[in-house]
């Protein structure tokens, strides 16, 4: 018999169905309006080839291998035993049905109905790399051929003939496809080589920049201790080990850069940490630091009407560096203290009024004066021109403060100390001095002298219209620099004096 047709198929050369990995590589079906791509479902072989058995039993009935073309199925053992009386006239009838065999034209029709179907499972199962299904397969065909054998004993040269395997040989690659795969394999390793490449490039970026931090934190820490500033270890993250053979060590570290006869609540806000993890210009942390500089502003209302206004000259410096950073800080606090104290000293002035704010301190001096103490953030500093003579006064002023500030902190520490002389101890030196009122005291004064120089002035005026000849030494200030100095260290309630000379006549002298 020449061979079927289904053996002179020959296997297509077909495209890559997988990836490098084995994974199989999905077919896009379609692509939705909204940009989502639909896939090509994955057809199970296995339940594939139980639908189509299934159809075989549905299609063609539950008997189909049992019965033949035009004769009843056999009946089974128990029927027969059960019907054995009534049948004893028809058994031999019925024994020539059941051993009728199958003639070669009903063989060859089951068969190419049959067995392409189950040949091209085993070829797809052999391209799957499917085990269990081919050896379903494989033994449903040789149950299929021991059938057909049992069937019809006179062909049996033919069947084994029909019934053999082939031999599917995998197909040479093609080479498009073969330097596809390589291109894949190769970019796939250069991309892996090029993040592993980065990865590295970034843990030596990150190990050099904790070196380079590490280095200037010590650094800086030998820089402000070489500049005398207070440092301490900072105290143990909450929830360290305290016990015996604990770690009780840390590297952060604590400057306080108040000054040391401060009131607490200031030296809790002068604290300053120097912490490996932070990232700042000058290398310190501020705890509480609010940036605000202390502005002194005197407003004068001259003989025309017009008010003149000047201020102290501030400066801003740029902190590169730790100890740059300290002393900024160190002088915003104090200058903090200083507004503090002038809130509480305004508003018990004797000799003038104040009007007293937040930040905003306004006191009637003098006659046609008015200071002003303000405190305003660092970047809402204006830089104003006033009058040179007035902004000396006003810079007079700001670090007189300072010196008063100075005197106070001495006077505390000598009477915590207990080193003031005994019979030096009055009832005026029990409490500390004062820091608004000596100026106030000065303001008063200069306006005092000026008034007073005005009448004598008038007074001169007047003889000489008279015809008689006068002169006038008039000197506000009679004590020296360094008088002026001490005037400023000690408490025993010197105040600023002068003189005015009038000669008349060349006879009388007030």
């Amino acid at each position: 018999m020449d061979e079927l047709s289904f053996k002179e198929i020959r296997l297509s050369l077909e495209r890559p169905y997988k990836d490098d990995n084995g994974d199989r590589i999905p077919i896009l079906f379609d692509i939705t309006p909204e940009g989502r791509q639909i896939y090509e479902k994955k057809e199970n072989p296995t339940k594939a080839l139980g639908d189509n058995l299934r159809r075989i039993f549905v299609e063609r009935g539950v008997d189909f291998f049992d019965r033949t073309k035009g004769h009843e199925p056999e009946q089974s053992p128990l029927t027969h035993d059960v019907n054995t009386s009534d049948t004893a006239t028809e058994r031999p009838e019925q024994d020539s049905a059941s051993t009728r065999t199958m003639n070669v034209e009903e063989l060859l029709k089951m068969r190419a109905e049959i067995v392409p179907q189950l040949f091209a499972r085993v070829e797809m199962k052999l391209f799957n790399n499917n085990s269990t299904s081919l050896g379903e397969i494989t033994l449903a065909r040789d149950l299929l051929a021991s059938l057909l054998n049992s069937s019809s004993q006179s062909q049996p040269e033919n069947l084994a003939t029909d019934l053999s395997a082939i031999v599917v040989t995998k197909p040479p690659p093609i080479v498009s496809v073969q330097a596809f795969n390589a291109q894949l394999t190769i970019g796939s390793k250069d991309e892996a080589l090029r993040k592993a490449a980065n990865v590295f490039k970034s843990a030596a970026g990150s190990m050099d920049r904790g070196r380079i931090k590490g280095e200037k934190y010590w650094v800086d820490a030998l820089k402000v201790r070489r500049a005398n500033w207070g440092l301490n270890p900072a105290p143990l993250p909450f929830g360290s080990a305290t016990g015996k053979g604990a770690d009780k060590t840390s590297k952060d570290f604590l400057i306080s850069y108040s000054l040391e006869e401060s009131p607490a609540v200031f030296r809790r806000q002068a604290v300053a940490r120097m912490a490996s993890d932070e990232v700042s210009t000058h290398g310190l942390v501020f705890l509480h630091r609010q940036y605000t500089r202390l502005r002194v502003s005197v407003s004068i209302v001259g003989v025309d009407g017009i008010c003149i206004t000047s201020q102290n000259t501030l400066t801003r410096v740029d902190e590169n560096g730790p100890e740059v950073a300290l002393k900024g800080a160190q002088q915003e606090i104090v200058e903090q203290e200083i507004f503090s104290l002038l809130v509480q000293e305004a508003g018990n002035l004797p000799t003038a009024s104040a009007r007293v704010s937040e930040r905003l301190i306004v006191i009637d001096a003098a006659h046609a004066t008015e200071l002003k103490f303000e405190l305003l953030e660092d970047e809402m500093l204006p830089p104003k021109l006033s009058d040179e003579l007035c902004r000396e006064k006003c810079n007079l002023i700001y670090f007189a403060l300072h010196a008063l500030l100075l005197r106070r902190h001495g006077f505390l520490q000598a009477q915590r100390l207990g080193t003031m002389s005994v019979g030096g101890v009055t009832k005026d030196n029990l409490y500390p001095p004062p820091v608004l009122q000596p100026i106030i005291d000065i303001l008063q004064y200069q306006v005092f002298c000026e008034r007073i120089k005005v009448e004598i002035d008038k007074m001169i005026s007047a003889l000489s219209v008279a015809g008689i000849q006068s002169s006038l030494r008039f000197n506000p200030v009679g004590e020296i620099g360094r008088q002026l100095v001490q005037l400023f260290d000690n408490n025993d309630g010197q105040v600023i004096g002068g003189e005015a000379v009038l000669r008349i006549d060349d006879r009388y002298v007030f």
